[in-house]
């Protein structure tokens, strides 16, 4: 369970492949690669489901990895690189697996709260300012909803079960409101992609400079080596910093689902 995010690039792969098939495509590769590493790193025979789950996709791996040479090789939008090793076959594409953890919302929340503390107001990354305008759409009511929801397998959107609230000049805010800012806005297009949510491209400018302040100004190096052995959300989300910023500079959308 996961938020998934794709570059909207128009390569050849993209000629070739809808985006639903590369969707999946990609989820297959990631899954099968995951299993691939955890049994490498932990010294041991793949399991016999995980074979027989290998064996049975074997003809989408097989077209995954085409497409991930691909990737690799010719295409820009693909975010493989030495430090973001997100096992993502397809580049292009990523997830932000659920729940997000407590750890990570515990440093967003200090993030944010120390940037409307110390940062002078007309300097604040210009979404903070849409953030706490009343008339902010991003209210946190869907996040909200999310952080209620637990599937039958147990599984939650948010490892906490309440959000963190903010106080002084960000009083009227929560992470829920920080959480929808950062799910985009709905499809231009109707989810004809398969994805429900975006960033446009006259967006990604503010999104890129806000996950900027908040992820990565002024943190140390051994804050951020911390930070990622603690959070694999905060190791995501710099993913997601960097496909934000490779979109940027393509001039193309960021699809969220």
């Amino acid at each position: 369970m996961s938020l998934e995010y794709a570059i909207e690039y128009p390569c050849e792969m993209r000629r070739r492949y809808d985006e639903p098939t590369l969707r999946a495509l990609g989820r297959t590769g990631s899954l099968v690669s995951r299993l691939i590493t955890e049994s490498v790193e932990g010294a041991r025979t793949p399991s016999e489901e995980s074979i027989r789950f290998t064996t049975r996709f074997s003809s989408e791996v097989e077209r995954t990895e085409q497409i991930a040479e691909f990737c690799r090789t010719s295409c820009p939008a693909c975010l493989e690189d030495e430090n973001h090793n997100s096992r993502e076959a397809i580049g292009c594409l990523g997830r932000i697996s659920y729940p997000i953890d407590a750890r990570f919302e515990h440093f967003l929340a200090d993030r944010v709260q120390l940037v409307y503390d110390t940062v002078a107001r007309v300097e604040w990354p210009r979404l903070l300012h849409v953030l706490v305008d009343p008339e902010s759409p991003f209210d946190g009511e869907v996040t909200k909803e999310l952080r209620r929801v637990t599937t039958q397998e147990g599984l939650r959107f948010l490892e906490l079960r309440l959000p963190i609230a903010l106080s002084r000049q960000a009083a009227r805010l929560t992470t829920d409101c920080v959480f929808d800012l950062l799910a985009g806005f709905g499809a231009s297009d109707g989810g004809a992609t398969g994805y429900q949510r975006e960033l446009p491209v006259m967006a990604l400018g503010d999104y890129r400079e806000l996950l900027d302040a908040l992820l990565v100004q002024d943190l140390s190096a051994d804050e951020g080596a911390r930070l990622r052995a603690q959070s694999n959300s905060y190791e995501q989300y710099l993913r997601f910093a960097q496909a934000i910023r490779r979109a940027e500079v393509l001039k193309v959308r960021v699809l969220l689902d």
